[in-house]
């Protein structure tokens, strides 16, 4: 009997070194802490630009259209013969800086049209905490230009502030003024940016006109908390694309609105 006992355990201990063999060769993935941007009084251009960069082509989602070079300039070669955007912001409104001109692109997208273009940009303020939306600025200005952004264009209420710079920052209560109309939270997210719905907007991502055919309320609520928790097919090169900040935008009242209002698009 203690023999069979013996190579019962030996078999076991084989077995576990085995698998703790195996599992040493495969890679092992780490789940990082996102980078925090401290926008103290000495927060440099560079760090500015950095934290930029990735709300760009991150959560700011700015890449969808300007990314193309045919539904929006493309903000980071040449467009059109006039440079780079650092080098030809300057120049676009009489009067106007190059900082003064991509604030007010981002508060008020509508107040100048590039030639060519169709005025389907959202009001990114809305979207974008200030810190996200200077870092912005500073990382269009490095592109051909100097950059001039401070400390001090940032609200100095939250100027000392440590912020992420893949949180969102508008706030449940702000977002499209706390209302819980569907349309009205639609356009203060610009998703008509992407999307259509009912005859309005664009068809770079999915149709929203019938969704609730293909998607229930449920689901539709964990796509906007986790835009990557599925991929419509035909829609993969668009992968992470869409902002991942709605979910902390909106006030719950306002997701659950905006889920119901999509799921009753049969």
């Amino acid at each position: 009997m203690w023999a069979t006992n013996l190579k019962v355990v030996g078999i076991v201990l084989g077995t576990l070194a085995l698998y703790t063999l195996i599992a040493n060769k495969i890679p092992q993935v780490q789940s990082e802490v996102p980078q925090t941007l401290t926008l103290g009084a000495n927060v440099t251009p560079e760090q500015l630009a950095a934290a930029g960069e990735k709300v760009f082509n991150g959560i700011g989602g700015c890449t969808t259209c300007h990314g193309l070079g045919t539904r929006a300039p493309n903000l980071l070669t040449d467009e059109q013969g006039a440079g780079t955007i650092g080098a030809r912001c300057g120049k676009r409104e009489a009067g106007k800086s190059c900082k003064q001109y991509l604030y007010e692109s981002l508060d008020n997208p509508k107040a100048y049209i590039v030639a060519g273009y169709q005025p389907i940009m959202p009001v990114m303020t809305k979207q974008l905490s200030p810190q996200q939306i200077w870092a912005v600025i500073a990382f269009l200005e490095s592109q051909g230009g100097a950059v001039d952004v401070t400390a001090s264009d940032i609200p100095a209420t939250s100027s000392t502030s440590t912020t992420s710079t893949t949180a969102g920052g508008g706030g449940s209560g702000g977002f499209a003024g706390g209302s819980t109309d569907p349309k009205a939270i639609i356009a203060a997210a610009g998703c008509l940016v992407c999307h259509k719905l009912d005859g309005q907007g664009q068809v770079i991502a999915p149709d929203l006109t019938h969704v609730g055919s293909r998607r229930n309320a449920e689901s539709i609520r964990k796509k906007i908390l986790d835009p990557m928790s599925s991929i419509a097919k035909g829609y993969e090169k668009l992968a992470g694309i869409m902002p991942k900040t709605f979910g902390t935008m909106m006030s719950a009242a306002q997701l659950e609105a905006l889920a119901q209002f999509l799921a009753a698009h049969k």
